[in-house]
């Protein structure tokens, strides 16, 4: 019994099976006979019984009839088989590994299979056939043909022989109102269903470095990937597996005649026979019997609908859910449209309430490609719970999808339907602001999400247009974190929207609520990208606030990428305009920014009275955990000095500072600076450190705790471990494909070699370091590494050694002119 109960909750759809083969035995009859007597066809009721398909509820209702059982006890089961639970997405702030545990759930992205599947047993034998021996197929085929329907149902049939992941993608090719998914925005999203870490994703180099790393992580899988909605060849040629057992079915209304090594299925409309049958099905009216008794009418429905399986759904639906209606009625009706697809979209309008068919004309205006409850109620200014219930209308009428709980979206026709609509029953006043309420909607949740994500500086105020009636809660960082995942692509098509509308204000604020998301998670190459566009807005505005806050921005991004040069300019751009504003926030961001920044291009006292000015500022301004950071990152430069006692009293003091986060910045150079006299004391802060970094899925973090942790090892004379520290940090620093973040790690890694006897290894650190540092602009690094070769080559070549400590006495005299701040070693 136990294990019965085990199997019901983990395979409802088998269970049912099980329970309906129990009725079959019952009733002392075959198939056929099960079948006349039920009034269903003989290849449902196999399906049925086989646990392929999921029966809609009047089958098993006639089905318990026939034996005389209550149907009622079978309808929980029922319903867990016919809406399967999505694996429950990634929450947890511990980074995906590599590959997914042995015991982990594969992930499985596949739409529900429709229950109604009538037909295409042809087309469905070929599509499985190609895939089996060519791994690629593309079905092809006009608008509402059913495709998608005809790719997903193969692929839920191939799943026993790829078992280890089942991803769908739509690449909006012919979705109206926006541009195809690009290629680099396909493998991004792509990879992270595999749920391979951004880390591990590259980040610059082009989109044929990110098409590789997918097909590696595809080669060593066998997974089936269903790529839909297809433009041309161009847009899904680097989406191909490559090597490996992986397959993918590819739907597209063109045929991709450039990918000759894919053979192609084309799918045409169904039979007569067949659209009778899926009428029949999808209507409910087996048993009924409306269709039988109007033959003419039934015929010109199936007629209208012009044989094409999402017109005769939207008609069936319209039939199952208006009993008293007549088929001659629903003729009447349809015969009101103009074409099969509008004629079937209008007529299930139509049957909706003015709010329902307000609503479904503004869903068609929101960018992105799936949307929640929250956006449907900002959209169309209506209390949540409204929306809600007219969701659900919408979704009864096959007017509104739902991919997955609480996420919606629209069919691409169906979405031109209801744009349509909206261009002709709506004022462009009222569609303008319809799209605005979408844009304040995500500004102001995205405020809230970074709000629950706390970064160097507190969440900026919200400016940009008005906050919605009710936005999604926030209990932690994880919910947060989730939330921009989810709506990530959303975001992006959001932002693009505000650009186009010139919302500027938008344009401005939106990316500045994403930076910590996009530290922990999305590297720096879209942010850097988003600001360049918020810069320009900030421009357009002619606000001194917002330009400062946008020059500030992007300085920051620039200086995350590597891009020195380019940091300092905008840092300088926004000085003066946020000194005018007199706000001491802003001054001690751009402050502290600008710390790190001085710091890196090799200046000494500078940044060390910057980070003091910083410390000072965010504790005029209310900002405690800030002004902890500060000092935190005064103590770390001064222990790049030398003054180990110096850095650890400013590092014990952040940490004594009252925040719901210790700085990991101060925990790391207490670490380091007391590693010779106290060593576990000094371990214990390290590893809480990493424990930290861990936890919040930051890779460059984690490799800097690594590789300080290797310091502090080398400082006790374990030597060993020190360097399976040091290569550890390396190992993950080359998993983030952003090379300029190794110039903060390779003069500590040479030292750690030179001194466990280690010169060759360390002589090629250094030498990385100089080439490496003139190109960042990273001047007390490079003399640094200088002064490094110098003490190896002492031994061996003292002429050259010589002339590498010249130049690194020349590089510190050009730093600073008080040579007592001059490192005896670089730490």
């Amino acid at each position: 019994m136990v294990a019965q109960q085990r199997t019901a909750r983990a395979y409802p759809q088998d269970e049912l099976a099980s329970r309906l083969r129990l009725i079959q035995e019952l009733s002392g009859r075959g198939v056929r006979a099960l079948a006349r007597d039920t009034g269903l066809s003989s290849s449902s009721l196999s399906r049925y019984l086989s646990g392929q398909t999921v029966p809609p509820w009047p089958a098993v209702v006639e089905l318990c009839r026939l034996v005389k059982r209550d149907p009622r006890p079978l309808r929980p089961l029922w319903e867990r088989a016919d809406n399967p639970l999505p694996a429950p997405p990634k929450t947890s702030r511990q980074p995906a590994p590599p590959s997914p545990p042995a015991d982990a759930p594969p992930r499985n992205d596949l739409p529900r299979d429709v229950p109604d599947f009538t037909g295409r047993e042809q087309a469905l034998a070929e599509v499985i056939a190609a895939v089996r021996a060519d791994r690629v197929v593309a079905v092809d085929g006009m608008a509402g043909v059913g495709k998608t329907s005809l790719a997903v149902h193969a692929a839920h049939r191939l799943t026993a022989e790829y078992p280890d992941a089942q991803l769908y993608l739509d690449l909006h090719g012919f979705t109206d109102g926006r541009q195809p998914l690009d290629p680099d925005a396909a493998l991004r999203a792509l990879l992270s269903a595999l749920r391979v870490p951004s880390e591990r994703v590259p980040q610059d180099g082009g989109v044929e470095l990110r098409a590789a790393c997918w097909r590696s992580e595809l080669a060593r899988l066998r997974a089936v990937v269903v790529l839909d909605n297809v433009a041309d060849a161009a847009q899904v040629s680097l989406l191909l597996p490559g090597a490996g057992e992986s397959v993918a079915i590819i739907t597209s209304r063109n045929r991709l005649l450039e990918l000759d090594e894919v053979p192609p299925v084309t799918l045409d409309v169904l039979t007569p026979e067949e659209s009778a049958e899926l009428l029949v099905r999808a209507s409910g009216d087996a048993r009924v019997g409306r269709l039988a008794e109007e033959p003419e009418q039934t015929a010109e429905v199936l007629r209208l609908c012009g044989n094409l399986p999402l017109a005769l759904r939207l008609a069936a639906a319209r039939l199952r859910h208006r009993p008293g209606w007549s088929v001659g009625i629903l003729v009447e009706r349809m015969a009101e449209g103009a074409s099969e697809f509008d004629t079937a979209f209008g007529m299930s309008v139509r049957q909706l309430n003015r709010e329902q068919r307000r609503l479904f004309r503004l869903l068609g205006l929101i960018p992105g490609s799936t949307f929640t409850d929250y956006v449907a109620a900002a959209v169309a200014e209506v209390p949540l719970r409204s929306a809600r219930a007219m969701l659900e209308d919408l979704l009864d009428a096959h007017l509104v999808q739902q991919p997955a709980q609480g996420r919606y979206r629209l069919h691409d026709l169906v979405r031109q339907h209801a744009r349509t609509a909206t261009f002709e029953h709506d004022t462009p006043a009222d569609r303008e602001r319809a799209v605005r309420r979408v844009l304040d909607y995500y500004v102001h949740t995205a405020a809230a999400a970074d709000t629950a994500m706390p970064f160097l500086s507190p969440t900026r105020p919200v400016s940009a247009g008005s906050p919605p009636a009710e936005l999604p809660r926030f209990p932690d960082r994880d919910a947060a974190f989730f939330w921009f995942v989810a709506e990530y692509t959303n975001l992006m098509a959001v932002f693009y929207t505000a650009v186009e509308a010139g919302a500027d204000t938008h344009v401005c604020e939106l990316p500045g609520f994403m930076r910590t998301f996009f530290a922990r998670r999305c590297g720096t190459t879209h942010l850097n990208a988003l600001f360049e566009q918020s810069l320009t807005a900030a421009q357009n505005l002619g606000d001194p606030r917002q330009l400062a806050q946008a020059h500030s921005d992007l300085g920051f991004a620039r200086y995350n990428a590597g891009r020195m040069s380019e940091a300092a300019a905008a840092y300088a751009a926004a000085a003066p305009l946020i000194a005018a504003a007199g706000d001491p926030l802003p001054r001690a961001e751009l402050t502290m920014r600008c710390a790190q920044l001085r710091w890196d291009e090799g200046s000494i006292e500078e940044p060390l009275e910057l980070f003091r000015r910083a410390r000072d500022l965010y504790t005029s301004g209310g900002c405690p955990t800030s002004a902890a950071d500060a000092i935190a990152g005064e103590a770390w430069a001064v222990l790049q000095l030398g003054h180990r006692e110096q850095a650890a009293q400013l590092a014990r003091e952040a940490l004594a500072v009252p925040t719901a986060t210790p700085s990991l910045q101060a925990r790391i150079t207490l670490g380091v600076a007391i590693a010779a006299d106290e060593p576990a004391a000094a371990l214990d802060h390290l590893d809480q450190a990493l424990t930290l970094a861990r936890e919040d899925g930051h890779k460059h973090n984690e490799a800097w705790c690594l590789n300080c942790r290797g310091i502090a090892l080398r400082d006790m004379g374990r030597f060993e471990e020190a360097l399976v520290n040091h290569r550890e940090a390396f190992a993950l620093l080359d998993a983030v494909f952003e090379d300029h973040w190794k110039i903060h790690f390779l003069n500590s890694y040479a030292q750690t070699c030179r001194l466990a006897g280690l010169p060759e290894q360390a002589l090629d650190l250094y030498r990385q370091t100089l080439t490496l540092a003139p190109r960042l602009g990273h001047r007390f690094e490079e003399a640094a590494a200088h002064h490094g070769l110098a003490d190896v080559l002492d031994a061996t070549d003292p002429a050259a050694a010589t002339e590498h400590r010249a130049a690194a006495e020349s590089l510190f005299a050009a730093i600073t002119p008080s040579t007592s701040l001059h490192p005896a070693t670089h730490e």
